[in-house]
């Protein structure tokens, strides 16, 4: 696949590989996105059960990638062309994967008649599905037949058909952000930008653009000042092609992200905790700004390793552990901290556009619930700051309770919270997108939620 992760890929159609085999496999992923699994978890597992090469894999990642994006107009066509629950449920996934490829805006152009016949190929070379040959065949043909389906008069019946996202979740954002709340959901939709955050213990930005250069990669950097080791490149590419990676000299991190060790100000010397580490991209950008003593704390052992891994091909050094940050008196040694970084667990509401299984598998009732772990984690970890010391709290979220509300909350709690220069609630923003809100910043950024917080001494 031609790009650096799954956010930046894009469907390529194969000549070695017959496009049933494509749906059949998408179609499992994103049966099991339905059925409540991340699209991470699931794709190694049905990738290693269907015994997939590399290019099966990067193609069904792409494709479901696709249609998660088209996931509430898919469903809003099948309903209208057949009433009744589809099943089995495999078949009615393999049917949405081949209505999206029958869109006007579908991820890869095939002609309407080659899709239907692939579909029905899908189903005849699985044995649960063989019984549904004529059906899909019949369902299919009615939607590649354009005059019988009216799309746009679908895409207007249901929230979801229009904006593919939860109805709950639409409306949310228009109850937050009632003059922008369109642009949000329409950047949910594109690809973001790869940004970049470069080493300066390895190299200069302007030096490493210049080695980009070098390489026929063109790149800009953010006129921001806290971004200032952000370049953001004009097309994806793979890792491999950057130059340095690995050695160190670059990582891949949203510029959203990358305000977090501007805004936490560590200095020399200074006992820092990372509360919530994995996969370690905040924690190595905090060591690559400043010689700190650091502890990376993650309640999941196997993501900490990521941490490890990040940190070695940086050249970094933290000490690591595997603990739950909401029960300090199991691993602190009483020993306070000057800065807390707390990048809470939340609904990742904010970078829907490099996950869009997200936006399937959060529930309205989820964001009460992770409001108050987070609530927890910050009264948690508050005594453990030093007086003058400083907490930055931050959420990939753009839902008011997991941001400007929880802020508001733990100020009323603790007396001796001052509340410091924050950029508060950042919006995912891509260039380019018509309807986003009129404040151009001039980049590409996840949906983020910053507040800092200092002790009083």
């Amino acid at each position: 696949m031609p790009v650096t992760s799954p956010a930046h890929r894009t469907f390529t159609p194969s000549a070695q590989r017959p496009l049933w085999r494509d749906l059949i496999a998408c179609a499992q992923l994103i049966g099991a996105v339905q059925a409540g699994a991340s699209l991470s978890a699931a794709l190694p597992q049905t990738a290693a059960h269907g015994k997939w090469d590399a290019g099966q894999r990067g193609a069904a990642q792409a494709l479901s990638f696709a249609v998660l994006r088209r996931l509430g107009m898919a469903r809003a066509l099948l309903a209208g062309l057949q009433p009744k629950p589809v099943h089995p449920p495999l078949l009615r996934d393999v049917l949405q994967t081949a209505l999206v490829l029958l869109l006007p805006d579908a991820p890869a152009h095939y002609a309407a008649h080659t899709v239907v016949d692939q579909a029905v190929e899908a189903c005849k070379r699985t044995p649960s599905l063989r019984h549904a040959q004529g059906f899909a065949n019949a369902l299919l043909r009615r939607m590649a037949n354009r005059s019988a389906v009216d799309i746009d008069a679908v895409r207007m019946s249901r929230l979801d058909a229009r904006w593919n996202h939860p109805d709950w979740w639409v409306q949310a954002l228009q109850s937050a952000y009632p003059d922008d709340w369109q642009g949000l959901l329409e950047v949910a939709q594109r690809q973001p930008s790869m940004t970049l955050r470069v080493n300066p213990r390895r190299q200069s930005r302007t030096d490493y653009q210049s080695a980009l250069a070098a390489c026929g990669l063109q790149s800009t950097a953010p006129a921001d000042p806290l971004l200032d080791q952000t370049l953001i490149l004009e097309q994806p590419v793979v890792v491999e092609r950057l130059p340095g990676f690995a050695q160190g000299w670059v990582s891949v991190q949203d510029a959203a992200a990358q305000y977090a060790a501007a805004l936490l100000d560590v200095q020399p010397g200074q006992r820092v905790l990372d509360a919530c580490a994995a996969p370690g991209g905040k924690t190595a950008h905090l060591l690559e700004r400043c010689e700190v003593d650091l502890l990376a704390l993650d309640l999941d052992a196997q993501r900490l390793q990521r941490v490890r891994d990040n940190l070695d091909r940086l050249g970094l050094h933290a000490r690591t552990l595997a603990a739950d940050a909401a029960h300090p008196h199991a691993w602190w040694d009483g020993q306070p901290f000057d800065r807390i970084l707390l990048d809470a667990p939340c609904s990742a509401s904010g970078i829907v556009r490099r996950h869009p299984d997200i936006r399937w598998l959060r529930r309205a009732a989820d964001i009460p619930a992770l409001a108050a772990t987070q609530a927890a984690l910050l009264d948690a970890l508050w005594p453990l700051l030093r007086p003058g010391g400083k907490l930055l709290y931050a959420t990939c979220s753009v839902f008011p309770p997991e941001g400007t509300e929880q802020a508001r909350a733990f100020l009323s709690r603790h007396a001796d919270a001052i509340a410091s220069p924050a950029p508060g609630q950042l919006l995912p923003r891509e260039p380019g997108v018509p309807g986003q809100p009129p404040q151009d910043i001039g980049h590409s950024q996840d949906g983020f939620f910053y507040a800092l917080f200092t002790k009083a001494s």
